[in-house]
C-alpha cells in the first residue's frame, strides 16, 4: 500500500479520501435493509452512482420541515418554513412525497450536504490561515445554506441543520442555535471535525488543544456529552495516525485501542471471530447515525480493512444506514495510513477540481 509520507500528504489524502467516502456511499444512503441495495446495485456499489429515483426506506416525508426531528403538531401559520423558505430553497414539495430520495437527483460522484459544509470550514480556515474563527465559521455557514440558489444539490437536511435555522429564525445568536434532539449524538457530527483536527495539528497545537477546540466547534450543532467523548478520541487517533512513522504500531491494534474510553468493546476480539459484516452491523450494532453503534462500526471496519481500504469503504457503503458520515469518519482515518483510495478515485468525483483546491489552501495554509 502507498503510505504517504509526508504529515502534509497524509493529511492530503485523508480528506480526499473522506470526500471519495461520501459521495461512493450517496446512492444507497439510509437503505436499512442491505438486500434493498442488492436488488438496485446487483453485486453492491463498486463505483459511483448516481441516487436512484426510488428509496425503499426513505422516510423523509417524516421529517419537521420546520425544526429539527419528526413531524409532530406542524404549525400552519404564515411564517417561513425552514425547508424551503429559509434552507433548501426550492426542495420542500420533495419532502412531502413517498419513497423519495433523500438526495434525490444527485449525479454519480456528488458529495453531500455535510461533506459540502465541511469544505465550508476548510475554506474558512484556508482564508485565516488555518486560524479557527467560530463566528467567520457560523457567518459562512449560514451563507451557504440561505443562499439562493442553493449553492449544493443536495435535497435533504440532518435534523441539526434544520434545528439550527428554526432558532436562527427566531432570532437567538448563532452560536446558541444547536438544537437537542433524539439524534443530536449522531456520527454526521465528526464530519467537520477532520479537516479542523488536520489543519490545528499541521500547525502544530497539541493534542489537548485540538481536543478543546473541536468540542466548542461541535457545541455550535452537536451539543452532547456522549458524542464529546467519542470527538475526543477521534481527535487523539487523527493526530496519532498523522504523526504516526511509517513502521509504527500495527493498525489493527492501533484502532482497536482506539475504542477504550469511548464506549467501544474489544475490537480486536470482534475481528478475530471473522463474522460476516451483516451480522456485527445490523445485529450486534445498528447501522444508523447514533454514535453509540456508528463509532464501534467504524473502529470495527478500520480495524478488519485497514490493509485495502477501498474494500473498506465497499463494505461501510453496502452495510446501508448512515453510511454517508460513516464513511466520511472511516475515509479521514484511513486516508492517513494509504494514498491508495485517493489516487485512484479522487479525480472522478464531480467537483474533483474545486474540493482538490479547497483541500490544498487547507494544507498549504497550515502547514
Amino acid at each position: 500500500m502507498p503510505i504517504p509520507e509526508t504529515r502534509a500528504e497524509r493529511a492530503t489524502s485523508a480528506l480526499q479520501t473522506a470526500f471519495v467516502a461520501d459521495a461512493l456511499a450517496m446512492p444507497v444512503h439510509w437503505y436499512y435493509n442491505p438486500m434493498d441495495i442488492l436488488t438496485a446495485f446487483p453485486g453492491g456499489i463498486q463505483r459511483f452512482e448516481a441516487a436512484p429515483a426510488y428509496h425503499p426506506s426513505s422516510i423523509m416525508s417524516l421529517h419537521s420541515t420546520e425544526r429539527g426531528g419528526r413531524r409532530a403538531g406542524e404549525r400552519t401559520g404564515q411564517a417561513p418554513r425552514v425547508v424551503g423558505d429559509i434552507i433548501l430553497k426550492g426542495r420542500a414539495h420533495l419532502w412531502n412525497r413517498p419513497n423519495v430520495h433523500y438526495h434525490h437527483g444527485m449525479a454519480a460522484g456528488d458529495t453531500t450536504l455535510n461533506a459540502q459544509c465541511a469544505r465550508v470550514l476548510m475554506r474558512c480556515l484556508a482564508d485565516a490561515g488555518g486560524h479557527y474563527d467560530r463566528d467567520a465559521f457560523l457567518s459562512a455557514y449560514i451563507d451557504f445554506m440561505t443562499a439562493e440558489p442553493p449553492r449544493h444539490n443536495d435535497t435533504y437536511a440532518e435534523s441539526y441543520h434544520r434545528g439550527f435555522f428554526a432558532r436562527y429564525a427566531q432570532g437567538r445568536p448563532a452560536h446558541q442555535c444547536a438544537m437537542v434532539t433524539h439524534d443530536t449524538p449522531s456520527i454526521g457530527g465528526l464530519v467537520t471535525i477532520g479537516p479542523l483536527a488536520l489543519s490545528e495539528r499541521l500547525r502544530g497545537a497539541e493534542v489537548p488543544a485540538i481536543q478543546t477546540l473541536c468540542r466548542e466547534h461541535l457545541a455550535l450543532t452537536h451539543p452532547d456529552e456522549s458524542l464529546m467523548r467519542v470527538c475526543d478520541g477521534y481527535v487523539a487517533l487523527l493526530c496519532q495516525l498523522l504523526d504516526a512513522p511509517a513502521d509504527g504500531a500495527s493498525l489493527d491494534e492501533v484502532f482497536a485501542d482506539a475504542g477504550k474510553g469511548t464506549g467501544a468493546p474489544d475490537t480486536l476480539a470482534l475481528v478475530r471471530r471473522n463474522l460476516p459484516d451483516t451480522q456485527v452491523v445490523g445485529r450486534l450494532y445498528s447501522p444508523a447515525c447514533y454514535i453509540s453503534d456508528a463509532w464501534p462500526v467504524v473502529l470495527y471496519l478500520a480495524c478488519k480493512y485497514h490493509d485495502d481500504p477501498w474494500q473498506a469503504l465497499r463494505a461501510n457503503t453496502n452495510l446501508g444506514g448512515d453510511n454517508v458520515h460513516r464513511g466520511m469518519v472511516l475515509g479521514t482515518l484511513l486516508g492517513l495510513t494509504s494514498s491508495e483510495v485517493a489516487s485512484r478515485w479522487f479525480d472522478q468525483l464531480l467537483a474533483h477540481r474545486e474540493i482538490g483546491e479547497d483541500i490544498a489552501a487547507l494544507v498549504d495554509g497550515a502547514g
